[in-house]
């Protein structure tokens, strides 16, 4: 039987590059990644000074102006009266001063604002989170009634509760008669987003170890699914004070001697031709305070939204 030789072929060791993958040590999450976007926008920076402006002069209106809105500071001697020392914006028809009043009614415009978005809000998420974490007949249920107050005007809404509710027209009254009919959309914006929380693993684990359902989705689901909460906040706090300055000015907001842009708005359309400008400043305020909250809503919707941020 004859034998064969086997001849191997001599293996040249070969040395192989890798590179190395730098991985960064910043930190990254969704808030960090929101905050480095949105502040690179010039938008965000103006919308967020007038933003503060107004939450400033609402809290401490004294430091803006000395002058009292109403009652023995209003003359009729100096009724639709041009600018003077110590008056930059000039006087309405009783005789008040327009920039104080301006000052003291972004108080009125605040308060009522935030009380009923806090309302909205609160009431939205708790739909919301029940109706999508539960899911079945729960959700059935309670998305019928979100559908029907949807379907409600809650400016229309809030009229009928005021006229009602005339003799205890209070900013508290006039926050429940505008959030408590405005958390529809609320509820479905956290609905939507609580079913796409609860299919993670973190909340199946968290479920397989024995917590309860109802404690998952506080621990869990909720503090995941706020960041489009934060963003229809935002956006409906300048949509309240719109709100409560339509039902001023149509003569069912707070009434009395409260100081309010509607209130003033609606009394200068009646010297509209004569002296314009006592109806020009309370808008011009309305206007920026509103366009300041729903703008900066718009930029933490852009910032929050990774999909948005990998477009620009």
């Amino acid at each position: 039987m004859s034998s064969s030789t086997h001849f191997v072929a001599p293996v040249k060791e070969a040395q192989v590059q890798v590179d190395q993958v730098q991985l960064s040590n910043r930190k990254s999450n969704l808030w960090l990644d929101a905050w480095r976007d949105v502040r690179r926008r010039p938008l965000f920076w103006i919308s967020m000074v007038f933003a503060l402006i107004v939450i400033i002069m609402a809290i401490a209106p004294g430091l803006f102006t000395q002058v009292l809105p109403s009652g023995g500071a209003c003359q009729l001697a100096v009724s639709n009266a041009g600018p003077e020392a110590g008056h930059p914006l000039g006087f309405n028809r009783p005789g008040c001063d327009i920039w104080s009043r301006l000052v003291w009614g972004t108080r009125t415009s605040m308060v009522v604002g935030l009380l009923a978005t806090l309302i909205g809000t609160v009431i939205g998420v708790i739909m919301g989170a029940l109706a999508g974490f539960y899911g079945g007949w729960l959700d059935s249920l309670l998305s019928r009634i979100g559908d029907i107050f949807f379907t409600i005007p809650y400016i229309v809404a809030a009229i009928v509760v005021m006229t009602v509710l005339s003799s205890s027209r209070t900013e508290l009254t006039l926050a429940f008669a505008i959030g408590g009919f405005s958390w529809a959309s609320t509820a479905r914006i956290v609905r939507a987003e609580v079913l796409r929380v609860k299919q993670s693993d973190y909340v199946m684990a968290s479920i397989a170890l024995g917590l309860s359902r109802f404690k998952t989705m506080l621990v869990h689901v909720l503090p995941n699914a706020m960041a489009p909460v934060i963003v229809v906040a935002t956006i409906s706090l300048g949509h309240a004070i719109v709100a409560e300055s339509t039902l001023s000015f149509l003569g069912v907001g707070l009434g009395g001697n409260t100081v309010s842009w509607g209130a003033d708005i609606s009394q200068a359309q009646a010297t509209l031709r004569t002296a314009p400008m006592a109806l020009f400043w309370p808008s011009l305020a309305l206007t920026i305070a509103v366009l300041a909250f729903i703008t900066l809503g718009e930029m933490l919707r852009d910032a929050l939204d990774p999909k948005a941020r990998a477009q620009r």
